[in-house]
């Protein structure tokens, strides 16, 4: 099975499961795939009960309740992946738009700690990065990125967790750290750490996720083509 089939195999399961697991699939679900990770853009994923926590504000339930089903998605996920797509995916990532009900769900296939090849602006993104993360938390010890798609930028973050983030997760307070986390740090890489402007490209999509347990990050930006 070439690429272009393995994909379209993947991006037909991908939105049977989760018009199976939400009631509600996305309209689009579009894949990309490079040797680091697997990734699945999503747009217009809302069903009429997530817009109506939406319209009451109730933000913390929609993630919530997001959080819950796709913890029991993603390892039917990886099994799939696995067995019917030859890709090991060690751990999975997700975020959501949620003002233009969009998501991303990045599969790692063994993250490395040695650099993936340059390109054009990759020293002036990491220490944008490094500056907003040692803001936030500390300077990673790990940082590296690189392009999924020319549309799709990874940066993936290793060694960032204080200890104070440690606490609160040790004594259960994993999603209040996230929303928090997820409020700032995407606030102040839209604006301080515009990769868009560096790479001389318009930014459409920004989505961040943490494995605390791990102490690793992904960041992915989506620009338009």
């Amino acid at each position: 099975m070439n690429e272009k089939e393995t994909i379209s195999l993947v991006t037909s399961y991908v939105g049977k499961l989760l018009r199976k697991r939400f009631g509600k699939g996305p309209e689009s679900v579009s894949v990309f795939l490079c040797e680091r990770c697997i990734v699945f853009h999503l747009k217009n994923f809302m069903g009429p009960v997530e817009k109506f926590l939406l319209t009451q504000e109730e933000e913390k339930a929609f993630r919530y309740t997001r959080e819950l089903l796709m913890e029991s998605l993603l390892p039917e996920l990886k099994v799939f992946l696995q067995e019917n797509a030859g890709m090991d995916v060690s751990e999975f990532y997700y975020d959501w738009g949620v003002h233009n009900a969009s998501g991303a769900i990045v599969g790692m296939f063994d993250p490395k700690t040695e650099h993936s090849p340059d390109y054009p602006g990759k020293a002036d993104v990491h220490n944008k990065v490094i500056d907003v993360t040692a803001a936030i938390q500390k300077i990673p010890e790990h940082i590296d990125s690189w392009w999924v798609h020319p549309k799709m930028l990874a940066v993936f973050r290793q060694g960032i967790t204080v200890l104070l983030e440690k606490e609160m997760v040790e004594l259960g307070y994993t999603e209040v750290l996230k929303a928090a986390k997820r409020r700032l740090e995407k606030r102040m890489l839209e604006q301080e750490a515009n990769a868009g402007a560096i790479l001389n490209k318009t930014l459409t999509d920004l989505y961040a996720d943490w494995d605390f347990d791990r102490d690793r990050s992904i960041v992915i930006y989506i620009f338009q083509e």
